[in-house]
């Protein structure tokens, strides 16, 4: 299993960049050094850098990272937009809400515009707040020169149950297949059981680079079964970007059983 970076850009058949990384705390900083070297390239090239973040519990020690040195001052946040790839239908300050802790973990912490600050709707239904996101996004990526969005960098999570964002297995995943011009979806599921918004595969697999941040032995089992079984149906499966990188970012306890 490979330990360099994931910066090089991958053919459509290539595997997944997987790196092996000791603790949660290494997981944290490898993902907040390829946030810093990515936005600082796209700055650098294209004026603007566009991510996206998920929520849970995995990705938060990264955040709070981004908002201490030396991290927070080489980013170049006003030039960064930022955005999640699903939320659940509760309010910002409840505890359940991606955007709300990501708030507490940095974005009140960085110099990050407030106009270039993207969370989900979650004061009106799933339906009317994922037709808001789209028109969010399209709005964006139109002033960049692009008909679709094409992010920068999403960083994305699993469940045991194979999830990832608000895509979960089951009947209502055909739904987030059909039409590759819907790139956000209403949809219900998960722990705990809500409404929820998500961004579609059409999105995911649109952009230049995936990130899969993933911890602990509890994650161990499904970690094999995405990565040495990657055409099945779960949807962390179908996280392939044709034109784009995919990396997975495991500490130990969650590669224990990959084979070498």
């Amino acid at each position: 299993m490979s330990t360099t970076s994931p910066s090089t850009r991958r053919s459509p058949a290539a595997k997944p960049e997987i790196i092996v990384e000791p603790d949660g705390e290494a997981v944290a900083k490898c993902g907040a050094d390829l946030f810093v070297e990515t936005a600082q390239t796209c700055v650098d090239r294209l004026g603007r850098f566009v991510v996206a973040v998920s929520g849970g519990a995995t990705p938060r020690p990264m955040h709070r990272l981004l908002s201490e040195p030396p991290y927070v001052t080489a980013i170049p946040w006003q030039g960064t937009h930022v955005f999640w790839t699903d939320e659940r239908l509760v309010p910002y300050e409840s505890p359940e809400s991606n955007f709300g802790t990501a708030k507490a973990d940095f974005v009140e912490r960085v110099p990050l515009p407030v106009q270039q600050l993207h969370p989900m709707p979650t004061w009106c239904p799933a339906s009317e707040g994922a037709s808001i996101y789209q028109a969010e996004l399209q709005g964006l990526f139109q002033r960049f020169g692009s008909d679709r969005p094409v992010f920068d960098l999403i960083f994305l999570g699993i469940g045991t149950d194979g999830h990832t964002a608000s895509l979960f297995p089951g009947p209502a995943r055909e739904l987030l297949e059909e039409d590759p011009d819907i790139w956000v979806k209403g949809t219900r599921g998960g722990i705990p059981q809500v409404d929820r918004i998500t961004m579609t595969y059409s999105v995911l697999n649109n952009a230049k680079a995936i990130v899969f941040l993933v911890t602990g032995r509890g994650k161990a089992d499904i970690v094999k079964v995405i990565l040495e079984y990657p055409d099945g149906p779960l949807p962390a499966q179908k996280i392939h970007p044709p034109n784009g990188s995919a990396t997975w970012i495991l500490d130990q306890e969650a590669a224990r059983l990959l084979s070498t």
